[in-house]
């Protein structure tokens, strides 16, 4: 979906606000019927979520807080977000790993038991198919999750080069996680909410790890990730379980986590640094000048063998033509395709984010300069409806992360 999910959930909320019911239900609403549902989405209607078209899915953007009062209680306490939307599959067969290897970046073998690292998938061009976060959890089976709006093009991409893959003697299966709901719990009260729900010890469990286990009654692939810059977890649950896990986290937390929205997911993850498929990273994108140099495994780089290989690894010898980098800047929030120019007026590049920052009180964004331009620091206009305004290079992410490591 392009364009930013917090500037769509502010125009719902305007023109409910309003009282411009019809108007909102005609603009946002008007596929409703073909829209996919999750098991959660009476639970999400009850509770005041305003439901928006994504990616084929009725999609909760926000609930009663603002986007604004959700992020913070995100950062200050937690918040509980349905993204049964994505896609959840496995890879079996005492060759998953091979053929894996062959369509990301990650040092897939590489990987302990029970780990995962976020990854690319690369066309011939190594541009980037998809971004994914995938879990090695045992030799013979791989555990991963791609975006809702890529999931067509990933499965019939994985497909095709499976059935060659399969045809060549090779041993590897899927199953695609349709029966399970995807539930991700981020924020300080993470942790010790889930705790009261599980009887495996979570401290044992740190960022970026994965584990089957009981929650709540149920068998779920439990994962420390997120998409948010806090400390948190993904949760994969037997759809019919779903429900009665949410609604035991929300009751274990006293109120302090809340529900919370898309459009909140947004801003998180921008304050993050982190990139939306579709708006930060396109098929005509590399991992390198995405500024995702860090997840290509060192035996990747010295081996190849992933699509698109040559001209990623020419790229990290001689550097990216352009580059992905975080902005502050004046005047109203920057948005996708705001054009960004130097100091002397010329374009070098576009934004491809932003927004205002809730927890920063002032403006962010991301977007790709020329290379030279990408340092830290360096002044820059940016076009906003024909105006331009003053603008700096900054590192990301923009708020501090706060994923649970080994001390």
């Amino acid at each position: 979906m392009r364009g930013s999910l917090w500037q769509l959930g502010q125009s719902i909320t305007r023109r409910l606000a309003n009282g411009d019911k019809k108007a909102v239900a005609r603009r946002y609403f008007a596929s409703e019927a073909e829209l996919k549902k999750t098991a959660l989405y009476d639970f999400h209607v009850a509770h005041g979520g305003k439901m928006v078209p994504f990616a084929g899915w009725s999609m909760p953007i926000q609930y009663k807080d603002s986007i604004m009062d959700s992020t913070l209680n995100c950062r200050e306490n937690g918040g509980l977000f349905d993204v049964s939307h994505m896609c959840g599959l496995s890879l079996k067969g005492k060759d998953s790993i091979s053929f894996l290897e062959k369509l990301v970046i990650a040092d897939v073998a590489g990987l302990a038991p029970g780990t995962g690292t976020l990854t690319v998938f690369t066309n011939e061009k190594g541009g980037a198919i998809d971004d994914s976060v995938i879990t090695k959890v045992k030799d013979d089976h791989i555990y991963l999750v791609v975006n809702a709006g890529c999931r067509d093009k990933d499965l019939a991409h994985i497909e095709e080069h499976m059935k060659a893959f399969k045809a060549k003697g090779g041993d590897v299966s899927w199953h695609i996680h349709d029966e399970r709901s995807l539930l991700a719990l981020q924020g300080p009260l993470a942790a010790p909410v889930l705790q009261h729900l599980t009887k495996d010890d979570l401290s044992k469990l740190y960022f970026g790890e994965f584990r089957v286990l009981d929650i709540n009654g149920s068998l779920c692939f439990l994962t420390r990730t997120g998409y948010t810059g806090e400390d948190g977890f993904e949760i994969s649950v037997p759809s019919e379980n779903a429900l009665d896990l949410a609604k035991a986290i929300l009751e274990k937390s006293e109120g302090k986590i809340r529900l919370t929205g898309l459009g909140a997911r947004d801003s998180l993850r921008l304050e993050a640094g982190l990139c939306l498929y579709g708006n930060d990273m396109e098929q005509h994108t590399t991992p390198v000048e995405a500024g995702l140099t860090w997840a290509i495994g060192k035996r990747r780089r010295a081996e190849g063998g992933f699509l698109g290989a040559d001209i990623i690894l020419k790229q990290l010898q001689d550097g990216p033509s352009i580059r992905r980098v975080g902005f502050f800047s004046s005047g109203p929030p920057p948005r996708s395709h705001s054009e960004i120019q130097d100091e002397q007026g010329k374009n070098i590049g576009e934004v491809t984010s932003g927004g205002f920052s809730p927890c920063l009180k002032k403006n962010i964004a991301m977007g790709y300069v020329k290379s030279g331009l990408h340092k830290a620091g360096t002044k820059v206009k940016i076009l906003i409806r024909g105006k331009a305004y003053e603008g700096v290079v900054t590192k990301m992410p923009f708020v501090p992360t706060k994923y649970y490591k080994p001390s």
